[in-house]
């Protein structure tokens, strides 16, 4: 692909032929993760964004929910995705602000239902920041962002389960957010399964992905850079071999 695509939000240049555009900032990664070792070992190369937990997640810690959140947030300075575990609008509302109320960068994770959207308008005009789940299709997404939300997480992987393309959901809910500059919600690409779903919703140009540690730790890794890499220690070697023995 001879496009420059800078990866991530808005602001598209103007036309050049290409279906590809020149976009702001870099897409973000945050960790789909609540072990706290998978976030410190990507912390250290300062590759983490954000993190998103849900209580699955959750329940292999062993710890309680909010003993959890709150240390990823006093380690991880970006978005901390809690999930509720309510189903009805008033509840979700009450966990939701004890969520948010463990730390300043928590987002309150809640589900794309009708109860889901309502709290969902009321958090986001209380200031607390939201990530809706479990998006299945653009028109969820569109409610999504018109209920306020901070972030949307259409599940790609899953919709490749069922035999549907994920990555169509994400070229649909970016070209409906791109056609208005009211909807300010943000497309994070959860159930990523492979390295492809996330070098093609970079391609695509969402904002963000939510990666499990393994395919991150997968990210780095080619046949070809071990063998070239391999290739290059023995040259040197053998040139400090010659080197040396033509001095004695």
């Amino acid at each position: 692909m001879d496009d420059l695509v800078y990866l991530c939000y808005k602001e598209a240049m103007p036309f050049t032929g290409s279906k590809y555009i020149k976009i702001k900032i870099v897409m973000k990664i945050f960790i789909d993760t609540a072990n706290m070792k998978d976030i410190y070992d990507f912390l250290d190369i300062g590759l983490i964004d954000g993190v998103t937990t849900n209580p699955s997640l959750i329940a292999k810690t062993g710890e309680n929910v909010e003993q959890v959140i709150k240390k990823i947030c006093q380690t991880v300075k970006g978005p901390v995705s809690a999930e509720v575990v309510a189903t009805n609008y008033k509840n979700m509302i009450t966990e939701g602000k004890k969520l948010a109320d463990i730390a300043s960068n928590v987002v309150v994770k809640l589900p794309i239902t009708w109860d889901g959207l309502k709290a969902c308008f009321h958090l986001s005009q209380n200031n607390i920041k939201t990530n809706m789940t479990l998006c299945f299709s653009a028109s969820q997404a569109l409610l999504a962002a018109k209920a306020g939300a901070t972030y949307v997480s259409p599940f790609i992987g899953r919709l490749d389960d069922i035999g549907q393309n994920g990555m169509s959901i994400i070229e649909e809910t970016k070209e409906i957010y791109s056609n208005y500059e009211q909807l300010k919600t943000e497309i994070l690409v959860a159930s990523i399964r492979s390295i492809n779903h996330l070098i093609d919703a970079a391609i695509i140009g969402a904002h963000i992905a939510t990666v499990p540690p393994k395919i991150i730790q997968n990210l780095i890794n080619h046949p070809l850079t071990d063998v070239g890499l391999d290739i290059f220690l023995k040259d040197y070697q053998q040139s400090q071999n010659r080197i040396k023995n033509d001095t004695t």
